[in-house]
């Protein structure tokens, strides 16, 4: 199985905003201002364009961290202010209003993001073209069916030859290389083996598009009073519906607590397709997945990526690759730029 809707980005644009009318409703009503894009250039000349749609922990591993190690001048797309980054000082700094291509960036000889399905990679990849330069696609996290299409003509950098195909679906003009993780690869690092033992966690997804709302408040719920888990709200679970689950949760008694970073926990974790779990399993935490009667679509991601349902033995850690893989991004940005 691959993408859903493996070149419409149009199509997928649409299934996205039914998986969120209320969202869609609100903002009819009262229109969220636009969003804010700055171009901020690190030494003159700059040779590749990194476009920041996300402050997240996935977005900078797999943006951001490579920047480290480069001596390459480079431009940035972000929200404003742009992210602090270690070791390279902002030589301009400019808001964009009309998304026109600014003669400082004729130097760009390569784009990389997470795509084109948000406003700050949608303008890199037009860049791109205006430029006839590539554009890399970092993945920063697992992929099911219901990701975005690629752009066209984009350069992957997988985490593993198996979720460079899926991607691809079946594209003759995607490319790839294999890069790995560079989320996992800290975690990792971060192995903490003499940490004391802690509840059972249960991470939540309600923000997910993939799977109905109804339904994993539900399982959350049923695992969480079953085996005594403490519920992990996602740090996109804000909105409304998902406070008064949280409410709910409570009035069952069930512990919600989310205060402790993700990568700080020590205790064993549960959850229907988090990036989490993988994450928990690299640090040598005991992970599994669980979900009642789970789709086709969610049993073959589960295989992909090793992940192994609660009952069973733990989910292995994934498998570590020799080069860290945001020096393996470094190498392929300077190659592409030449």
């Amino acid at each position: 199985m691959g993408l859903i809707e493996p070149t419409d980005l149009a199509s997928w644009r649409r299934w996205q905003a039914s998986r969120h009318r209320l969202r869609r409703l609100r903002h009819s009503v009262r229109p969220s201002p636009p969003e804010r894009v700055v171009l901020t250039t690190y030494g003159e000349e700059p040779r590749f364009l990194v476009a920041v749609d996300s402050g997240s922990p996935t977005s900078r591993a797999a943006l951001l961290e490579p920047l480290g190690h480069l001596d390459v001048p480079f431009a940035l797309l972000s929200p404003d202010p742009a992210p602090d980054l270690p070791g390279h000082t902002p030589f301009t700094t400019e808001r964009m209003v009309d998304g026109a291509l600014p003669p400082s960036l004729g130097t760009v000889r390569a784009a990389i993001s997470l795509g084109h399905y948000m406003t700050r990679g949608d303008i890199a990849h037009r860049w791109s073209r205006s430029l006839g330069v590539p554009h890399l696609v970092a993945q920063h996290g697992a992929l099911t069916p219901f990701m975005p299409p690629l752009p066209v003509g984009a350069h992957v950098l997988a985490w593993s030859e198996a979720d460079a195909g899926f991607w691809a679906s079946g594209r003759s003009d995607v490319t790839h290389d294999v890069v790995g993780s560079q989320l996992l690869f800290k975690a990792g690092i971060g192995t903490h083996p003499d940490a004391p033992p802690s509840e059972l966690i249960y991470l939540g997804q309600m923000h997910g598009a993939e799977l109905s709302r109804s339904r994993l408040v539900r399982a959350a719920a049923s695992f969480c009073r079953e085996h005594g888990a403490t519920y992990r709200p996602h740090p996109s679970e804000r909105d409304k519906l998902s406070v008064l689950a949280h409410d709910g949760y409570r009035r069952l008694g069930i512990r919600v607590e989310g205060s402790t970073p993700l990568a700080e926990l020590t205790g064993p974790v549960v959850s229907v397709f988090s990036t989490g779990v993988l994450e928990a399993a690299a640090q040598g935490r005991d992970a599994w997945v669980d979900f009642p009667s789970p789709p086709a679509w969610l049993g073959e991601f589960w295989e992909r990526y090793g992940m192994h349902r609660f009952g069973d033995s733990p989910t292995p850690a994934p498998v570590r690759p020799i080069l860290e893989p945001a020096r393996r991004i470094a190498e392929l940005l300077t190659a592409a730029v030449g």
